[in-house]
């Protein structure tokens, strides 16, 4: 579809401003912003101002191609590379989107095509497929968490759409997804500082589903193992004149037991996306509800320290108490806009909320014997979080002789508040084992309590801003992209009692994180990267509730943000039908973790690495998707040289994945798929004490694309961990504290697609 699109050069950057960096609750344009959006718009005017002897109504209308774009942009989403697993490129913040070969750094994006192939259930099941990110847990609860590059990505630190913090802390439904982007690496240059505290090792991007050009009518149902009922429900259409206007409509129910004993799953997810294609301008907008409720989850489990990591239960069993739970509920939208200030420019503005409420029954399983045997304590708390967001930015082309230039600018804010409070049972808890499971009557709370349950307090208050700007510089025929840029970031905050409300802490910080970052194209399909790139991460904060009954010093007070630096070089190969990449990487961390009755900042974790990854489709039917990554990791710089030179909690030397997806020759519509994963060892402990054996695994499954009764119709079924095996899948998530989580156990998902 294609749409006249007029020269507006009378519109500047300015105008398009509604609100920028922010000053706790007011918002002001800094100088840097300012300048570098003035120029923009300018450099726009200058380019697009009609001839002295040519009326300005004269003036040539430009014609565009415009398609679906996830984030109402007028370069849409980056076309699929040859088998549809993962993109071309993909959003790297206020650059835009990139080719991944004109990229001085190291992406994967993965396609709705693979999320649907694979029954993905969230994006857990998404970024399984990356050799660069294993999956964990957060402590004592059941969120998702992401390790990329050895560094803890939480669950609080998804960007939706580019803005953090609005989806789902704990778990997000795949269905809400167009495609998942990990960005390897430290990224604070490119996205802001993430509010949650990651961004050390990198950052996942979620794109929100659009319209596509021709209607959508469908219905999938399934059932797992356990019992597990699925139903999902994707609609969509395109309306008004060329249709400009679409709608996008998503919903999904799922309810029963899982593959693992008592356990049981409830979610409700409800979506509306919608966009306007202008001549000028893009719209669009979303709106997501979410209800996620789990019953007898099974817990982590805590080794006690000396002892030796004991076998992992069968991969089935659940030693959780039939009383535990946790529920979830979020309300998210997001809003966003892009205007064109002529023909080389853009502008865009994005705003975005969330409303949280959370709530749990918890109960870790501590071990301190050799044959299984522990206890357990009961943990209760509740959540409720209120967050605002927001970004506005401007990029424009141009040359000065024979260079060319992007120039991109943007500024942001984020605000969140999050009301807490728990309450535990008695420390002593129960006995229990957890090759031997003993269930027990609810124990009464009471014991340290942390505030109100049924009223909680403003516990933590969060304020982010930045503004960037960067310049991407191109040479020699675009054979060398040399990118520079650098964010003014100040983080601000704030941590009450769960008592009293009264003030704990708060600081008010900020930095200056600055990116360098080249890519060298000798030969035609082949990409030379370097960059430098540094990550700013808010500084945790603990309280007593999350480790027994140690009575903090500093409970609740955040510690002030640090710095971590990275290095990186690589090569990219892109051979049109499969594709490659080898990156060689250092980066270091500073360590938070309890050291008595104090949490602070002990020393620093350093990891360098080498990553491999490989996708196409190197022979017709056949789809490979995978690569590897070795990690080097060692503690430095530890009170007293304690741990010096040791490995840190958690990172493994060496993860593999392998995938594959074959069409069956004769058979139109049949694949076949399997993949392989590998983990080495790991530490569970800072002192290396606590090894945590190597495990793989295997998954299979099949698609069938076929007509029934003159509709289209998809088959799918996947076995993941189809041998059965019992392995412990992580240890560790949150600073120094080893905690293991159990494999999931042989699943089986079968489902059927039909297209109406």
């Amino acid at each position: 579809m294609r749409h006249k699109i007029a020269n507006h050069s009378h519109l500047t950057t300015t105008r398009f401003i509604a609100c920028s960096y922010m000053n706790q609750s007011t918002f002001r344009l800094t100088p840097l912003a300012l300048g570098a959006l003035l120029f923009s718009a300018s450099v726009s005017a200058q380019t697009t101002a009609p001839a002295a002897d040519q009326p300005a109504s004269d003036q040539p209308m430009q014609t565009v191609v415009v398609t679906a774009s996830a984030d109402a942009s007028a370069q849409g989403l980056p076309s699929d590379y040859a088998g549809g697993q993962v993109a071309r490129g993909g959003r790297l913040g206020l650059l835009g989107n990139v080719d991944i070969m004109s990229a001085p750094f190291n992406t994967t994006n993965y396609t709705h095509a693979l999320i649907q192939d694979q029954q993905a259930r969230s994006v857990a099941d998404v970024v399984q497929n990356d050799p660069s990110v294993r999956v964990a847990r957060g402590f004592g609860n059941y969120q998702e968490l992401y390790v990329i590059r050895g560094f803890a990505v939480n669950s609080d630190d998804l960007a939706y759409n580019g803005l953090y913090g609005l989806l789902p802390r704990q778990f997000v439904a795949a269905e809400l997804l167009e495609r998942v982007e990990v960005f390897r690496g430290a990224n604070s240059f490119v996205n802001g500082a993430a509010p949650g505290g990651g961004g050390i090792g990198g950052m996942i991007n979620l794109l929100p589903k659009r319209a596509p050009n021709k209607d959508l009518n469908q219905f999938t149902v399934g059932v797992e193992s356990g019992g597990q009922l699925y139903g999902a429900a994707d609609l969509a259409r395109r309306f008004g004149p060329d249709k400009r206007g679409g709608i996008r409509i998503n919903a999904v129910r799922r309810d029963g037991d899982t593959a693992i004993d008592r356990e049981e799953r409830e979610l409700s997810v409800f979506s509306i996306g919608a966009d306007w294609r202008g001549d000028a301008y893009r719209v669009s907008a979303d709106v997501g509800y979410q209800d996620h409720k789990l019953v007898n989850a099974r817990p982590s489990v805590t080794v006690g320290p000396r002892l030796p990591i004991v076998a992992a239960p069968s991969s089935d069993s659940n030693w959780a108490q039939p009383w535990t739970n946790s529920k979830e509920r979020d309300v998210f939208g997001t809003l966003r806009a892009e205007v064109d200030l002529g023909a080389n420019s853009v502008g865009w503005a994005a705003l975005g909320m969330r409303k949280t409420d959370e709530s749990n029954v918890l109960a870790s399983m501590n071990v301190n014997a050799v044959d299984g045997g522990g206890y357990q304590t009961r943990f209760d708390n509740v959540r409720e979080d209120d967050v605002k967001t927001g970004e506005i930015g401007a990029r424009t082309t141009l040359r000065t002789g024979s260079v060319g230039h992007t120039l991109s600018a943007t500024v942001s804010g984020f605000h969140s508040e999050s009301k807490n409070a728990y309450a535990m049972g008695d420390f002593s808890g129960w006995n229990t084992n957890i090759y031997r499971p003993v269930d027990v009557a609810a124990p009464p709370t009471g014991f340290w309590p942390g505030g109100d349950m049924f009223d909680p307090l403003v516990t933590r208050k969060t304020i982010l801003s930045s503004a960037a700007i960067a310049d991407t510089l191109s040479f020699l025929d675009d054979s060398v992209l040399l990118t520079v840029g650098i964010r003014h970031q100040r983080l601000k905050d704030e941590g009450y009692d769960y008592v009293t409300g009264g003030v704990n802490a708060r600081y008010n910080r900020s930095e200056n994180t600055p990116l360098a970052g080249i890519v060298f194209k000798p030969a035609k399909g082949v990409s030379l990267y370097a960059n430098y790139i540094e990550a700013l991460q808010q500084g945790g904060s603990a309280t007593r509730g999350g480790f027994g009954n140690t009575e903090l010093t500093n409970e609740g007070m955040p510690l002030a943000p640090y710095v971590s630096r990275q290095k990186e070089v690589g090569v990219k190969v892109d051979g049109g039908k499969l594709g490659g990449s080898v990156a060689l990487f250092t980066t270091g961390q500073p360590q938070a973790y309890i050291l008595g009755d104090t949490f602070g900042t002990f020393g620093e974790q350093r990891n360098r690495g080498v990553e491999l990854s490989v996708f196409g489709l190197p022979t017709k039917g056949l789809r490979l998707l995978g690569g590897a990554t070795l990690l080097d990791t060692k503690q430095r710089d530890t009170l007293g040289g304690a741990t010096d030179g040791l490995e840190a909690i958690g990172v493994p030397e060496i993860q593999v994945n392998l995938g594959a997806d074959w069409d069956v020759p004769g058979v139109p519509g049949l694949s076949l798929n399997a993949r392989a994963l590998y983990t080495s060892t790991q530490f569970a402990d800072i002192g290396n004490t606590q090894k945590v054996p190597a495990w793989s695994r295997l998954d299979i499954g099949a698609s069938w694309a076929t007509r029934v009764m003159d509709r289209d119709v998809t088959l799918r079924a996947r076995v993941d961990n189809v041998t059965d095996k019992n392995y412990w899948a992580s240890s560790g998530g949150y600073p120094l504290y080893g905690y293991l989580v159990a494999g999931a156990p042989r699943t089986l998902a079968v489902s059927a697609t039909v297209d109406f």
